[in-house]
């Protein structure tokens, strides 16, 4: 026998958490790059280096260090999970980095924050480098430049995230960025793939 599956909406549910911030910043991680993407131009000797291309596409999910932090964090996007329709998870967000201190950038780190505004107690948490760590880790986009950037000199860029259209479980990003700084000028287009 087969019973008919009835879709009901129901006007006064919850949706928790219910808003979704999320956030880019920039850090220093000369070490780990080396280690991870550096690596494959030279495996035991062989050149491998047609490997680091691939490698520095997908996004790293750890955890980094707040002393590697080399920028202030840019909000770039809040979302209203409760109302949030087919479509809303892509999106294009401009951003500034301002560089806290004379480093080295090796990478942009996005991470997100979450409220419950719909409970008798605003909670919430984040997923920051700054903050009480949580199974949540930060996205780690390695870039392909190095950029010595100098205190108060400006990143200036946008991302560009949506579903894969072949693999809507897979997360297509697109990060354009540039620096005109005292030591480094560069402008670049680098496109990763979350799987």
């Amino acid at each position: 026998m087969l019973t008919e599956l009835k879709v009901n909406s129901v006007d006064d549910g919850v949706v928790l958490p219910d808003e979704a911030s999320l956030y880019l910043t920039a850090i220093e991680d000369a070490e780990y790059k080396d280690d991870k993407i550096e690596f494959w131009n030279n495996v035991y000797g062989f050149d491998m280096s047609c490997i680091k291309k691939q490698a520095m596409m997908e996004p790293l999910v750890d955890t980094v260090d707040q002393k590697q932090i080399v920028t202030n964090c840019h909000l770039l996007k809040t979302m209203d999970i409760s109302k949030m329709v087919l479509g809303d998870a892509s999106f294009t967000a401009p951003f500034k980095l301002i560089a806290e201190r004379d480093d080295y950038i090796h990478a942009f780190v996005a991470y997100f924050d979450v409220s419950f505004t719909k409970c008798h107690k605003l909670m919430g948490f984040s997923t920051g480098t700054r903050s009480r760590a949580t199974h949540w880790k930060q996205t780690v986009l390695y870039l392909e430049d190095v950029l010595t950037i100098c205190e108060g000199e400006t990143i200036i860029g946008s991302m560009t995230v949506a579903p894969n259209k072949k693999n809507p479980r897979d997360v297509d990003i697109m990060v354009k960025y540039s620096l005109s700084g005292r030591r480094c000028v560069v402008s670049r287009v680098q496109f990763y793939k979350m799987r």
